[in-house]
């Protein structure tokens, strides 16, 4: 255990600029959101149709893309391949800008950026939860967990204005420049980390075959902890995203709400997850943590149902206002103890190609469940469908594990033999 860790939780110098690089591009993000689509309108003069694209296209795609990249990170140091995706991001985002500056951008280049993007984000996570099961203790995975929950929601209330201020004085072009600089600052502070990564050992005389695609998979379906939460992951995102577009239809068009009163009612609640972060260690210490994952796992599923009966005026908008601060809560606690039991319930040399699968998932799930939705809600009217998806989000909680997982023995490395006949294995932490 490291000397400060009960004295402040210091997790050291190394997490510190993993912990700023974090921060780095999750705010270029959030300047930057709604970007593409406000260039694919305003600019490109695109439809509805190609609008949606970007977003259900592009996830699914880029899903698929990053699938055989798992199984080729799990064997290959973790920070050159955060470097190289962050660098991958940024190379692929200015691409945007320096054709928009020549007069060539099209809506083709941005699915493909977009595609690009999606896949380097994936891949990106789940290196990012094996270097960090390598570069801290198991005792101190929950706290980091909790600090970038903290900073996602932090960057989530500043971002969107600030980016909204710079699209207003700049144009939406200037907020992918602005998001991919982040990348480029979020791998210079990953490169600064340091610290010697020792690479991961694949059995020998072995390569990755087509089967190797699927082990992540295999892995979670087969732990009797993971397949429930996984499945829960992947169909409580998945209805609460579907909802997002038919949410905005409805307030947007019906109730006569204006665009920066759709803004207040998420970007608001969102100090509700920079709360419940704060609480999440403090609960898991006092209560352990499966239960806390499963009472918030259960709260978190009560309140999208409230959205269906949003009304006009300044009623409806609190309406929102309550709904998504009580959900963001309990998903603020909820979430940095789900990823911390996850990372602690998964084998260390089975991290990436885990994660990988989870993402994969969620995303294509997401993906499937908005277009489903998007045709429910033309056919049964925008209230209907989200009433509908809020009464199957209240079902999900019985997805969640029920007992605790029992602590997960990894095999003990074997010795390693003299460094004149053989490099040194590198042990489990």
């Amino acid at each position: 255990m490291r000397s400060g860790h009960r004295t402040g939780h210091r997790l050291g110098r190394r997490f510190g600029w993993l912990w700023g690089a974090y921060g780095t591009s999750a705010l270029g993000t959030w300047l930057a959101f709604g970007a593409f689509p406000l260039i694919a309108i305003r600019v490109l003069h695109a439809g509805p149709a190609e609008v949606a694209a970007l977003s259900s296209v592009a996830a699914a795609v880029g899903a698929a893309v990053a699938v055989p990249l798992g199984p080729w990170v799990e064997f290959r140091r973790k920070r050159p391949v955060l470097i190289a995706m962050d660098l991958v991001r940024f190379a692929a985002l200015l691409t945007i800008p320096a054709a928009y500056a020549l007069g060539v951008l099209t809506f083709l280049q941005l699915l493909l950026v977009s595609v690009v993007v999606a896949a380097a984000d994936i891949t990106f996570r789940a290196a990012s939860g094996a270097y960090l099961k390598t570069l801290l203790p198991a005792e101190d995975l929950l706290v980091a967990n909790a600090r970038f929950e903290s900073t996602a929601w932090t960057t989530t209330i500043i971002g969107p204005p600030l980016g909204g201020a710079v699209i207003g004085l700049l144009g939406p072009v200037a907020t992918v420049v602005a998001d991919a600089v982040s990348y480029l600052l979020s791998a210079l502070g990953i490169r600064a980390t340091g610290g010697h990564e020792p690479p991961p050992e694949r059995p020998t005389g072995t390569r990755m075959r087509a089967g190797d695609l699927l082990d992540g998979w295999r892995y979670i379906l087969t732990d009797a902890t993971l397949r429930p939460l996984f499945f829960n992951t992947a169909l409580f995102n998945g209805l609460l995203m579907a909802t997002q577009p038919l949410l905005a239809v409805l307030m947007l068009g019906r109730l006569g709400f204006t665009p920066w009163q759709y803004g207040l009612a998420f970007a608001a609640p969102s100090i509700g997850g920079l709360l419940g972060s704060r609480l999440a260690r403090p609960l898991a210490s006092r209560f352990g943590q499966h239960r806390v994952m499963g009472v918030t796992g259960w709260l978190r599923a009560l309140w999208p149902v409230g959205l269906a009966f949003v009304g006009p005026g300044a009623g409806g908008l609190l309406l929102v206002v309550g709904v998504e601060l009580g959900l963001i809560f309990c998903c603020g606690v909820f979430n940095p103890v789900y990823a911390t039991y996850r990372l602690e319930r998964t084998a260390t040399d089975r991290v990436t190609r885990t994660l990988s699968a989870w993402a994969v998932t969620t995303k294509a799930s997401t993906a499937l469940l908005t277009a489903v939705w998007g045709v429910l809600g033309s056919l049964l009217g925008a209230r209907t469908a989200i009433g509908l998806a809020g009464v199957l989000l209240l079902a999900t909680p019985l997805l969640l594990p029920r007992r605790a997982a029992a602590h997960l023995s990894e095999p003990e490395p074997e010795p390693a033999p003299p460094p004149a006949t053989a490099p040194a294995r590198r042990a489990h932490p």
